[in-house]
């Protein structure tokens, strides 16, 4: 593979933005930056939207699949299931072959086969192979996650960092909202194999896009040698970096806190409070927006002004007092207090999610500058497998009561307030790093 452009760089003193591709010098060299930037923000971001995509364009389509299939309800969850079991794992071993390969040739790979095993699915016969297609699917996509952050690390640092995790947030929250939306309309034309030709399509053009603008950003002399016993090492100094651990397990906890609204919202909002789905609809698309409204402030505003510390302690702050708030009402000690309040609520905890999910990673990734594939592999694999745990324990207590939905939001807030105090430690500075 060439050599990235910034590595040349380094040799011949040739002008190159921090993507590593060559730039003009002179007048136009700083819309040519813009341009490239906003180029790569788009490519990266596709990267990150694609696995919400993979996921939620397809939940339209769950009752046509069971009927198609003659399958239970309960066996055609597995294919969400395999998809997200997927990506988790695939995480964990497109990380590592990253950093010591590079991020374009594992990432091309993974896009390869992401838009083979969505091929498949469009002609799975039974729901046991869609199921099969589904994980496999699942594990190629998770190099579009785990590479984009590790490109973002490759490219940046400090506050750039965080303003560029904030930028990709407005992307990937806006995948999730669109994405059944878009399933929905091609359900109209077609049946639920439209869905996945549709992905495929889509993911034919993310892997032409990525072949020709996206950029080696990890030079040769910066790679790992070493196989899978180096990986297991180097993973295992990630995680003994009590500070990175901290800033990883508070992230994913908040990010489980987020899954356990996605996962409990449509049955809190409709069963329980007695709205319309057009109602949660649009209080799903309000808080979305929240979300991502509270991450553009956090990139354009805050990053800069104040640390991302201070930043990030506020945001999980105030996840912790709104779900305090929602535990409360949601238990009757206010009384009958209506949708309302609650949707408020909701709508303050997902807001602070802004705050909170850039940050954490962007502290995270700061500290493993030679490793950012394997610590993008473990920021992931852990905020899927903590979300997946605590997505089922919203149901514990069946569909009538919203109250082990906050009880799981309220556990994870405090647990990942107590991991950013206790072991980020945030008022020391300085410290080793692995």
């Amino acid at each position: 593979m060439p050599e990235s452009g910034v590595s040349r760089a380094q040799h011949t003193h040739i002008p190159t933005d921090r993507t590593g591709i060559r730039t003009a010098s002179g007048p136009t060299a700083t819309a040519a930056a813009r341009r490239t930037g906003l180029l790569v923000t788009l490519v990266l971001g596709g990267l990150t939207a694609l696995p919400p995509l993979s996921m939620d364009m397809y939940l339209p389509a769950l009752p046509a699949v069971t009927d198609a299939l003659h399958a239970p309800a309960a066996t055609v969850q597995l294919t969400l299931t395999a998809c997200l079991g997927g990506m988790a794992l695939g995480q964990v071993v497109v990380g590592p072959m990253s950093d010591r390969w590079g991020r374009r040739r594992p990432l091309l790979l993974g896009m390869v086969v992401y838009v083979l095993a969505t091929a498949l699915c469009v002609f799975a016969p039974t729901t046991e192979l869609l199921i099969g297609f589904r994980l496999l699917q699942g594990l190629a996509g998770a190099a579009g996650i785990v590479i984009a952050r590790a490109v973002v690390r490759d490219m940046y640092d400090g506050v750039e960092m965080a303003r560029f995790f904030s930028t990709l947030m407005l992307i990937s929250g806006v995948a999730p909202v669109i994405a059944p939306l878009i399933g929905g309309q091609v359900l109209r034309f077609t049946d639920w194999r439209g869905i996945f030709a549709v992905l495929t399509v889509v993911g034919v053009l993310l892997t032409l896009v990525v072949w020709k603008w996206l950029h080696e950003t990890l030079p040769p002399e910066e790679r790992h040698t070493g196989g899978v016993g180096d990986a297991l090492r180097t993973m295992r100094g990630l995680l003994g970096d009590r500070t990175f651990t901290g800033y990883m397990v508070a992230g994913s906890l908040a990010f489980a806190a987020l899954f356990a609204y996605v996962s409990a919202s449509p049955f809190v909002v409709q069963e329980i409070y007695g709205a319309s789905p057009q109602t949660f609809g649009l209080l799903f698309g309000i808080n979305s927006i929240g979300l991502i409204a509270v991450g553009q402030i956090n990139g354009k505003v805050l990053v800069g002004r104040i640390s991302l510390d201070k930043a990030l302690g506020f945001g999980l702050g105030v996840i912790v007092l709104a779900a305090t708030a929602l535990l409360l009402m949601t238990s009757g000690v206010f009384g009958d207090v209506g949708l309302v309040p609650v949707a408020a609520g909701l709508f303050v905890l997902m807001s602070a999610m802004g705050l909170a999910m850039p940050n954490t990673n962007a502290l995270a990734l700061m500290r493993t500058k030679h490793a950012a594939g394997s610590a993008s592999a473990l920021l992931g694999t852990s905020s899927f497998l903590i979300g997946a745990v605590a997505s089922p324990l919203v149901g514990i207590a069946g569909d009538a009561t919203a109250v082990p939905m906050t009880v799981v939001q309220l556990v994870c807030a405090v647990g990942a307030m107590a991991c950013f105090l206790c072991l980020c430690r945030p008022w020391q500075r300085g410290g080793a790093r692995v």
